[in-house]
């Protein structure tokens, strides 16, 4: 009741200009002073030329956040995702890969306005909403997901060590520890040239893709037949396309998007937010479409090569099990003999700039949730040399192939805690009590209410079937496998309650709070001349979130 009065008295939200804004009117019922009237029709022209001429200005202004998050989206984890999809079903998966982007392109934008909007990021809203032993599973929940999505990078540093030097892959592992710390180290000698230059190693394999695209010429048919029909088709075609989604749609992207926006000043008026908004949407629109043709070319190339009915017996047992270790020869055709190196050091630097997107994502997931903030290098350290364990193991034992396929299980591990980060999102982002005028319309409502309640149904349905039939096919014996059952059905049972439990519960806690001023125009809220009275000029300016480094 307390969010509804407040809304009714700041009005119903009405379209204007392709906006929502504020009806906002007088209390007392007297008429507004037709001097703001005056003001604000004479100036209406010229500050409509001015928008005109500021607005590439003031979009550049917001760059920066979109395009470190989508550094995620074009990591070892989704280059090894991309590789084995295209080897193993050709282009059949591109569909998974479209509607990847897509639905995550809405959940990013939607992470953006939710810190523009509240002054909050999502792990802090969280905090405040959910009661503590709820809290605290989601924070455990996002730091295994943090823990998750550097096993890629770790992995992916310790193929490019290898083919570089010749180290073992686990000795590469190791390394891995030392090299994101010398990598945080040079931050300090400048950050900005540093990510750029990370950034054009990153562009260097996506331009030899291209290129080898343009080499082996796939079918467009193909291509776009995979593109826009959906298709599942063998064995491990679901897990694959779960590997994808998995790492595509990452949960501590939803958290870092949120925060890293709150590093931007916004002014306090609903244009002021709505153009924030669209500001950031435009930014991350265009930084998803150069990530999703970056992940095309890479299944289109490997798709092609690997049915390639000229492949030599050699790359045909390469393309069998193919991993990041083993990608290069894919290149040669474009870069001869040089394709080793060049993939090698572009891959280097694809893991080692993810590093940095997981290392601000721990950094707010444990300061929102516990109050609690490291610096960046305790920070890294701690959450690499836990992924360091599981990837030192599985290197030792199973090798690169191993070492591979635990990348498709961490990306998989993603796609399962994805709704534990998603389905809050959508909840506050919907939420009048949370996000007020500015909240999502019933179209966005209903289509990423829609995309996200499909994934999570489809990695329901992955789980259980495919833990059943691992039951039924298994060698051990009888008791075992009761054994196992016993011990595994009751966390199944309580993953889907707790997915239940955060898509029904209702939320409690108002964060938006607008009281009208006396003798405001609604054009003049519009246009920020006038605001609440219990209201800064600005949105709430978070100056523990202002050193993050972002490219000017």
């Amino acid at each position: 009741m307390q969010g509804e009065n407040q809304m009714a008295s700041v009005g119903a939200p009405t379209t204007l200009g392709g906006s929502k804004w504020i009806m906002a009117t007088d209390v007392e019922g007297t008429t507004p002073p037709s001097d703001i009237l005056n003001f604000t029709r004479d100036q209406s022209d010229e500050e409509d030329s001015h928008d005109q001429n500021a607005g590439w200005r003031n979009l550049l202004s917001f760059v920066g956040p979109g395009f470190l998050v989508s550094l995620a989206y074009i990591d070892p984890g989704n280059l090894e995702t991309d590789l084995q999809a295209g080897a193993n079903h050709g282009y059949e998966l591109l569909w998974v890969i479209l509607i990847g982007l897509i639905f995550a392109l809405i959940i990013q934008s939607l992470a953006a306005n939710l810190g523009v909007t509240t002054g909050k990021h999502l792990s802090e809203l969280c905090k405040v909403e959910y009661p503590p032993l709820v809290k605290y599973c989601l924070w455990l929940v996002a730091e295994v997901a943090v823990i998750a999505a550097d096993i890629p990078e770790v992995i992916g540093t310790a193929f490019a060590l290898n083919i570089l030097f010749h180290f073992p892959v686990w000795a590469g592992v190791l390394l891995t520890g030392s090299s994101t710390l010398v990598l945080l180290g040079l931050q300090r000698y400048g950050v900005r040239k540093l990510e750029m230059l990370i950034a054009t190693l990153v562009f260097i394999m996506a331009a030899c893709f291209f290129n080898e695209l343009s080499y082996v010429k796939p079918p467009a048919s193909k291509v776009l037949t995979g593109m826009f029909i959906p298709k599942l088709s063998g064995n491990s075609a679901t897990g694959d396309a779960i590997a994808l989604l998995g790492a595509l749609v990452m949960p501590h992207n939803l958290f870092l998007h949120s925060a890293l926006v709150l590093s931007r000043k916004v002014p306090r008026s609903v244009l002021g937010i709505n153009d924030a908004c669209r500001f950031f949407l435009i930014e991350s629109g265009f930084a998803l479409f150069v990530a999703f043709l970056i992940n095309v070319a890479v299944v289109s190339v490997s798709g092609t090569v690997c049915s390639s009915d000229t492949l030599s017996s050699k790359n045909t047992s390469r393309c069998a099990d193919l991993t990041l270790n083993s990608a290069a020869f894919l290149l040669k055709n474009v870069l001869g003999k040089s394709s080793s190196t060049v993939y090698a050091i572009a891959l280097l630097a694809s893991g080692q700039s993810s590093t940095i997107t997981g290392t601000y994502a721990g950094q707010y997931i444990m300061q929102g949730f516990l109050e609690l903030k490291m610096k960046q290098w305790k920070r890294n350290l701690v959450t690499r040399c836990i992924a360091i364990t599981p990837s030192l193991i599985v290197s030792i034992i199973g090798g690169s192939s191993g070492a591979g396929r635990l990348i498709i299980i961490a990306s998989m591990i993603l796609s399962f805690e994805l709704p534990f980060a998603l389905i809050p999102l959508l909840k506050f982002s919907s939420s009048a009590t949370k996000m007020g005028p500015h909240k999502n319309s019933i179209y966005i409502i209903v289509i990423s209410w829609f995309l996200g309640l499909g994934i999570i149904g489809i990695n329901i349905y992955y789980l259980s079937t495919g833990f059943v039939g691992w039951l039924i096919h298994s060698s051990l014996p009888k008791v075992g496998n009761v054994f196992i059952g016993i011990l595994v059905f009751p966390l199944m049972a309580t993953y889907i309650v707790a997915v239940i439990y955060l898509t029904f519960r209702k939320d409690t806690v108002v964060t938006f709070t607008d009281v009208p001023v006396k003798h405001t125009t609604s054009t003049a809220v519009e246009h920020g001349y006038g605001n609440s009275g219990k209201s800064p000029e600005r949105l709430p300016y978070r100056e523990d979130l202002s050193d993050i480094c972002l490219p000017e």
